[in-house]
Parts: C-alpha cells; structure tokens; sequence
C-alpha cells in the first residue's frame, strides 16, 4: 500500500473515531425484555423511548414506505424511530454520516463493516448485555455455536444477528439429473461427468446442442469446487499469519479442471464477464445444468419456475460440493449483518431493547412479511400477502431468521430447508479482512488467465501468489 493511501486511511480513521466520540454517551446498561423494551426507570439520564438508526436493507422498498415502517414500529413496540435507509452506496453513506459526527443508536452492518468500527473504538461491547438477554441467549432464539461468527478476536460481543445469513453452494437441475438417469455428483470427477453430460445429452430435450453444464458469475462461488482440494475462498489465518489458499499450489488442480471444462465448452464461455442476474436467467431458461449461489435462490428459482407453469418439472437443488480428501464438504457461509450500537448513541438501553424485540414474533414478522394492513393481513392467526406484500417477496430485510419459535406463515419455499441444512452443516465463516477487494482483483485477473487457459494453471498461481505477496496482502 501506498504512503498516500496509509496516510488517507489514518485521516479517515480518526476522523471516524472524532466523529463518534463526540458527546459519547457512558451508560451503555442492558436492557432484558424478551418482546417490548422495558420502560425505562425513572433516573437522572432517563431515556426517552427514542431511535435514530441506520440500515442498508431493513425497512421498506422506498421513503415512503420507510415512513410507513418507522409507524409500524412505534405501533408493536411504543419506540419512536427515525430510520435512514439510503437508495444506494450504504457504506459510503455510512462512513460519511458517522466522520461528520452524526449520532444513531443503532447500525445495521455486515461483520466486516463491524470489525473495522471495533478497531477504531466506536462501537458498544454488548458481551454481558446479550449474556443476561433472557432472549439472546435462548438458543432456540439464537443458536449458542452461532454467536462465534460474530466474536472479535478476544471473544467480545459487539453485534447481534439482524437475520439467519445463509451461504452458497452449487445448485443443479434435478429434473436433468432424473431425466439423463444420473447419480448426485460427489467427487469433482462425479461432477464432470453429470457436467457434460447436461452439455452433450440435449436435457432440455429441443433437439438441440444449446445447453452448458455450468454457468457462474465469474469465480462467485466456486468454493463447492475447490471444496474437493480442501480450499477456503477467501483468508485463512495459522499462526497469526494470513494467507489466500486459492494462490497456493494445492489450488492448482482446481484450476486445471476448471480449463478442462472450459475447453470442452461444459463450462459456459462468458462465465468471466457474467453477473449473477445473467447467470441465474440461463438458468431458468433451461440454456445451463448447474449454477453456483445462494441457497435462499433454490427456493426462489424454483417458485419461479412454478409461477410461470405450475406443472412445470423444473426442479433446483442445492448440492455440498465436492467431497474433499479428508473426507468432508466445505461450503462458504455468508458474513452476517449485525445490529450495532455506537459507543455515542443518545438511547443505547432502548436500543438494545429493540434488539431483543426484533428477535420476537412481531419484529420477525415485520422484518419479514412487512406491514400489517399493507403488506398482509391477519385473521385468526392466518396470514395472507396483500398484492404488494407479494412484490415485496416476505423480505423486509429478514427473508429467513434463527428464532425456532416463530414458523414461517407460508412455510419455505420448495428446496430451500433441503439448502439450508446443507449450509449448517457444512459451511462455515470465512475470514475477510478490510483489504479483500485489493486482493479479490488479483485473484480473479490470474484464476480467469487459468481458467481460460490463457497461462498454465502451475503459473498463474505462482504469479497471483507473487503479486498479493508485494502488495502485502498475504504474509
């Protein structure tokens, strides 16, 4: 890194860390109420029952329905809220609200926006506050091995799940699959037979060799892939030493495989210039077998699918991957987004009372379904989407949640648990420090050259290696 960009990363720092310290607030107490917060006790620096928060995604579609949203809450839980929630660029909005010393009580952001917040000092350690949370700590609210995702390094708590964070996977037509009498694949070489065979066996049956074994967004998510060589996607930490397994020599089978598909044209040749809306549209017009993505899409490609022609065979399901050489998967599990809550906010208590309260029935429903009367309507414990609840697709900015206590109205859609269970038992957290972008380029430039076969695989590892070592993105 440069001096120039050392030099403007401390300027930002501290004006960050200036911004927030300003009129800092030092009660920073729990509050314990399982659905409502409590009213606060009558005390000198009483609170008013008041938030201002910030979010990327919770809230509703547009102002106006933000408006909307800020009502709703202050119905279900008698807080008054002012929620700022921009149409675009949250974290540069984020950053720019918080330098110029503006106060919230409350962040939605992802872990790594958290982790960078946790070194600069401006966010509130939450450890005994959720520790004495008859409701965070019900693991059938929250699952106890989950809060390890969260944890800073000396096991501090200083954000708390805004929704359950799936992860990614390879997802594959099973109706071809059925339809070409082929087993699930297991090994890569499993896959490479299905892989072409949905490329050579006219599987949509038009008569016609139109269709590819695999499409991806360029290497988003190939994790299930290099899950047969042991591989995490991004950092990993031994040591105290960071390093890219992707850059390593082990990586480089992968990638031979990887160019042996694109030769054969298995592997869809604009895989390197997609983005996921391209990828996904193959997809679901019967062109590609097998896409890479996010479970919650196993559900939606297949509610598609059946909208369009409910007797349709179209079947998505989510796979775990290639078996690795000890014998077990390796999916990727997404970074959480976290609730926060700044070491200045005016009403810290009330909001760690909302954080609680987001966890219950009537914040999961909100987060989810959206607003009563507006995005759906209730009778008798039975729910039903309005038309616009039906545009809003039940995600409010919680589309699947953790509490095991508050069932989904609908249920899930089709392959969606099948996905998710895969998830939990064999994804995990991957580290993703501040400088990944950095590293994500010289990554992607080096993978494509393999894939492509523009390189040897053996050298364009060696080169993304030596490249991530000068810029000193690995140790």
């Amino acid at each position: 890194m440069s001096r120039t960009r050392r030099l403007a990363g401390s300027v930002m720092a501290l004006s960050l860390l200036g911004g927030i310290l300003a009129g800092c607030s030092t009660d920073s107490g729990a509050n314990t109420a399982q659905n409502k917060p409590a009213e606060p006790k009558a005390q000198e620096n009483q609170e008013k029952k008041e938030l201002r928060m910030m979010s990327g995604v919770i809230g509703g579609k547009n102002p106006e329905e933000n408006a909307q949203f800020e009502k709703e809450i202050e119905r279900l839980t008698g807080i008054k809220v002012k929620l700022d929630k921009p149409a675009s660029d949250y974290d540069q909005k984020l950053l720019a609200a918080i330098a110029s010393g503006e106060k919230f009580d409350l962040l939605q952001v992802s872990k790594e926006k958290m982790n960078t917040f946790i070194e600069q000092g401006i966010l509130t350690p939450l450890t005994d506050q959720v520790k004495g949370s008859k409701t965070l700590s019900d693991p059938n609210v929250i699952p106890a091995q989950e809060w390890e995702q969260v944890k800073s390094k000396d096991g501090k708590i200083y954000g708390v799940f805004t929704k359950f964070q799936g992860g990614t996977m390879p997802t594959v037509r099973a109706d071809w699959l059925k339809k070409l009498n082929l087993e699930e694949p297991k090994t890569l070489d499993d896959y490479y037979k299905v892989l072409k065979a949905f490329t050579e066996q006219d599987p949509d049956g038009n008569g016609k060799k139109d269709t590819f074994g695999l499409s991806t967004a360029g290497m988003y998510e190939l994790q299930g892939f290099f899950s047969a060589a042991g591989l995490k996607q991004r950092y990993v930490e031994k040591d105290g030493k960071l390093d890219v397994p992707y850059s390593t020599d082990a990586a480089i089978p992968i990638y031979e495989w990887l160019n042996k598909l694109y030769k054969e044209g298995i592997l869809d040749p604009n895989f390197a210039t997609n983005d996921t809306g391209k990828m996904r549209n193959l997809f679901l017009t019967d062109r590609v077998g097998m896409i890479t993505y996010w479970d919650a899409w196993v559900g939606m490609l297949n509610n598609t699918r059946k909208e369009q022609d409910p007797n349709t065979a179209f079947q998505a399901k989510g796979l775990p991957g290639a078996v690795g050489p000890n014998g077990n998967y390796m999916l990727r599990r997404g970074d959480p987004d976290v609730w926060v809550i700044p070491v200045n906010a005016t009403n810290p208590k009330t909001a760690f009372g909302f954080i609680e309260w987001w966890h219950s029935k009537d914040g999961i429903i909100l987060g989810s379904l959206g607003i009563k009367d507006q995005d759906y309507t209730e009778k008798d414990g039975k729910y039903e989407l309005t038309k616009t609840g039906k545009e809003h697709a039940m995600d409010h900015g919680v589309p699947f949640w953790y509490n095991k206590n508050v069932k989904e109205p609908f249920g899930k859609l089709p392959g969606v648990q099948e996905a998710q269970e895969l998830v939990m038992k064999y994804a995990t957290l991957e580290l993703t420090p501040p400088k990944w972008a950095d590293a994500e380029k010289i990554i992607n430039e080096y993978s494509f050259k393999a894939i492509q076969g523009q390189m040897p695989a053996a050298e364009a590892v060696k080169k993304m290696r030596e490249q991530l070592k000068a810029a000193k993105l690995i140790d």
